[in-house]
């Protein structure tokens, strides 16, 4: 028997239990979609995100300390960046500038009459903002009484913050400070570029006025402001050696080097270093969540399995009669393994649009942009044929062995 003819008589078993195919390759579709769907889903988030930081820091090494056992993620918080390192960094061929970022602790905010908890503000210097993050407004000056905020703090008042406007800052010891908003920005140059996944409001002050936690330098022998964090600005030509330059400085005679713990690795990380890690993140997630989604698809292919098992029941009688006018046992299992594939087909190639289509939703209620998965949705396709012929194997194997003499009695 040829397999058109093993075709065709599938088709007309088909269609002779319309109701019950129908509902048997439900189940393949549910699982390819789902899939399909958290396969895209993943697919678009790291597209996004790694977009952004590829975009909006490229040429940005960040410096910062780190537990070597990723146990005590508080100690990345400790001011070791002295002045006295910011300045030997500058001088390193390549850095084109160096933005150190502290921690002011406050205890609340006040415009008007309303009063928001805010726990710290980020000093920095004024060249973390350029004209492409500003909203409205100005950068602040070095030694200037005034901030500027973020486009969700702006909004978290009752009437949204613009420049020119009056802020109140409660300090840890009761002491208030009447600053001005100078400007509003959507971003900042050097900013960490895991900030994006928790964008919360901020604001920030210039260093000078506000940030007062100091140390001894090691080198410098005087006391001197510390910082947690660096962004070196570089030329992204000369990332590479650039970073070289500064991994070998911080590991070497930096003020930083002796006043970290031994435990602790000083570390300078490129934009592309996030990414790779980022999207090793997503992916590893990814492919946890789609593990669980191909459970559904274990169940489209019990279904398949049952519903052959019926069929093989039901059609002994057929059986026999192939068998009683030629037919092979091959023939007769081809024939059941076709049925069992087609559905497995028909239920990948109908899982795959759906899919996409509930993909596409979830990309849009989380607002990132739809990518296409092309080597996932391939893969499901295959899967979804597989588990047909593996779930018709039994019961293909059972119609072969059926015996020709009582098939014809069967009623």
């Amino acid at each position: 028997m040829d397999t058109g003819e093993s075709v065709r008589i599938t088709l007309r078993s088909i269609r002779a239990h319309k109701l019950r195919s129908a509902l048997t390759v439900v189940g393949v579709v549910i699982g390819i979609a789902s899939v399909i769907t958290f396969a895209t889903f993943g697919a678009s988030v790291e597209a996004e995100i790694v977009g952004d930081i590829e975009t909006s820091n490229a040429g940005n090494i960040y410096v910062f300390g780190t537990p070597s056992g990723d146990d005590d993620f508080d100690r990345t918080l400790q001011p070791v960046f002295t002045e006295y390192d910011i300045q030997e960094l500058e001088g390193i061929a390549g850095v084109q500038a160096v933005l150190p970022r502290g921690i002011v602790q406050t205890q609340s905010v006040q415009h008007g009459n309303q009063t928001l908890a805010r726990q710290q503000v980020t000093a920095t210097r004024p060249a973390s903002f350029t004209s492409g993050v500003l909203v409205e407004g100005r950068s602040f000056e070095t030694e200037e009484d005034a901030v500027v905020v973020n486009e969700r703090m702006a909004g978290s008042f009752a009437e949204n913050l613009t420049a020119g406007e009056r802020l109140t800052m409660t300090m840890p010891d009761g002491s208030e400070r009447n600053v001005t908003v100078v400007g509003v920005v959507n971003g900042t140059r050097g900013e960490v570029p895991v900030s994006e996944f928790a964008r919360q409001p901020r604001v920030y002050v210039p260093i000078d006025s506000f940030y007062e936690s100091v140390v001894e330098s090691p080198s410098a022998g005087v006391r001197q402001r510390a910082y947690p964090q660096v962004t070196l600005v570089v030329d992204p030509r000369e990332i590479p050696e650039t970073q070289s330059a500064i991994q070998t400085y911080l590991s070497g005679e930096s003020d930083a080097r002796s006043l970290s713990a031994d435990d602790t690795d000083l570390v300078a990380r490129s934009g592309n270093d996030f990414v790779e890690e980022i999207s090793d993140v997503i992916e590893r997630i990814t492919r946890f969540v789609t593990g669980i989604a191909v459970i559904a698809l274990v169940v489209g292919a019990i279904g398949i399995a049952n519903v052959m098992l019926v069929s093989v029941t039901e059609r002994t009688r057929e059986i026999g009669i192939m068998k009683a006018v030629g037919a092979r046992n091959r023939d007769v299992m081809q024939v059941f393994l076709v049925e069992a594939a087609l559905l497995g087909t028909i239920g990948s190639l109908l899982g795959v649009p759906l899919g996409l289509l509930v993909g596409y939703g979830a990309t849009r209620y989380a607002e990132v942009t739809f990518s296409l998965a092309p080597l996932w949705m391939a893969l499901a396709v295959g899967v979804g044929v597989l588990v047909g012929v593996v779930a018709g194997l039994y019961p293909a194997w059972r119609a072969a062995r059926v015996d020709p003499i009582d098939a014809l009695r069967h009623e």
